[in-house]
């Protein structure tokens, strides 16, 4: 079984005043506040999250 690829995503702008469902798709990334690190696996799923919020966040590792 090969190792699954990881994403490392920080949370660089605020979900305050953001739609509920970019806010939803942060807390699913499992960010909880501004500058919080998550690895995350790299599946649909995941992608999907981060290219509807890539605007507050920074990516490593794609």
């Amino acid at each position: 079984m090969a190792t699954q690829k990881k994403i490392t995503v920080t949370l660089v702008r605020s979900l305050i005043g953001r739609k509920k469902s970019h806010i939803a798709c942060a807390r699913g990334l499992g960010i909880r506040r501004m500058h919080h690190t998550v690895n995350v696996i790299d599946t649909p799923e995941n992608r999907g999250m981060i290219n509807q919020i890539s605007y507050m966040l920074k990516c490593e590792g794609i």
